[in-house]
């Protein structure tokens, strides 16, 4: 397998960005995680090395047949000091369960988040520590095989790469504007949407420039067999307060299951709330809307945390949610769940983990 941990150093560093003026997964650090397999071999050559390009054979078929899988995690530095992962774990739990879907070599969840840990140690001065900043972490894997044959394939890349990161949307806690789509389907049970793979994301890319031109920020996705049950906001999963309980889709094999999501609901729970898991209809959602008993709306996921919705626009009608403001049961989520991933709030979860106290912080 694998084997022990090479790190090679870099000897040139990169001018680190302004991190109080970040956007998103612009600037890339020093350094990134690299590890091989080949059928017969497994994992192998894990390394640490200087960032840079990797060499690809144009044949390799990640090119053709999509065969690839990421993850989406943060590093946070806190009051303290401290840099923390959030909940790491469930993200490379999650990642074998791509791999499972798209026919990829499942990898050692523990040594490739040891792995990451030291990666992060490594390039710690990049971590930001601005209100809203955060070191984002792509985990990916693709298949590097050179053959044009549509079977999978018996040699893959693993990587990690590292982006200090602002918000990932310019509204920030402001509410945006959603309009459902009718359309165009991101996923539907049976295939590839509760993988975490780059042709999802590459399916939903007209809408979202479709919404874009309608003056929205975000597609609220439909079910692909009828057309009427809610699934996810953009790249994200969807919560909607209805009177005095809130309500998630449930997770029907079309809908990822987010970390984030995961722990809002516990979160939601531990508040006192009432979470329901369930299918909800998009006319019940309008109509909710309409008699005024949906009150808050938001999506959950790593890159924005919580993006509270003020408004969803759907067969040429707009329906404003509550008061069209980030609602107290959706900002007191964000504001606490933010607070535990950078360590200014107690973890009564026990999700963070400490990867370099303060004193190291900065070396």
């Amino acid at each position: 397998m694998q084997g022990e941990l090479k790190i090679e150093k870099a000897v040139q560093h990169k001018p680190k960005p302004d991190t109080a003026n970040l956007s998103f997964g612009v600037y890339m650090t020093d350094h990134m995680f690299t590890m091989d397999y080949k059928k017969g071999e497994g994992w192998h050559d894990a390394k640490i090395v200087p960032y840079g390009p990797i060499p690809m054979d144009p044949a390799a078929k990640v090119f053709h047949y999509g065969q690839t899988i990421f993850e989406g995690m943060k590093a946070y530095v806190g009051e303290d000091g401290n840099i923390r992962l959030f909940r790491p774990e469930k993200n490379f739990e999650r990642f074998n369960r791509s791999c499972r879907r798209m026919s990829i070599p499942e990898i050692d969840e523990t040594f490739v988040l040891e792995s990451l840990k030291e990666l992060i140690k490594l390039d710690r001065s990049w971590v930001p520590s601005e209100p809203g900043t955060s070191l984002y972490i792509r985990p990916f894997a693709i298949a590097t095989e050179n053959h044009l044959g549509a079977n999978p394939s018996l040699q893959y890349k693993m990587m990690i790469i590292l982006s200090p990161v602002g918000a990932y949307y310019a509204e920030g806690l402001n509410p945006v504007r959603i309009h459902v789509e009718t359309r165009d389907v991101r996923a539907v049970a049976g295939g590839v949407g509760e993988a975490k793979t780059a042709g999802n994301y590459a399916a939903s890319m007209q809408a979202q420039e479709n919404a874009y031109g309608a003056g929205y920020s975000q597609v609220l996705w439909l079910d692909g067999v009828h057309r009427q049950y809610v699934e996810e906001v953009g790249s994200m999963n969807v919560f909607f307060r209805i009177g005095d309980r809130i309500v998630t889709p449930s997770l029907s094999g079309s809908i990822l299951n987010g970390i984030t999501r995961d722990s809002a609901i516990h979160m939601l729970r531990d508040f006192g709330y009432d979470v329901e898991e369930r299918p909800i209809t998009i006319d019940e959602l309008c109509g909710c809307a309409e008699d005024g008993t949906l009150l808050e709306a938001f999506g959950t996921g790593t890159a924005a945390v919580v993006s509270p919705i003020g408004e969803i626009g759907w067969n040429g009608k707009t329906f404003k949610i509550g008061s069209g403001e980030t609602g107290e049961w959706t900002r007191r989520l964000y504001d606490e769940l933010t607070a535990l991933q950078r360590g200014d709030l107690e973890d009564r979860f026990g999700w963070t983990q400490i990867i370099c106290s303060a004193e190291t912080t900065k070396g």
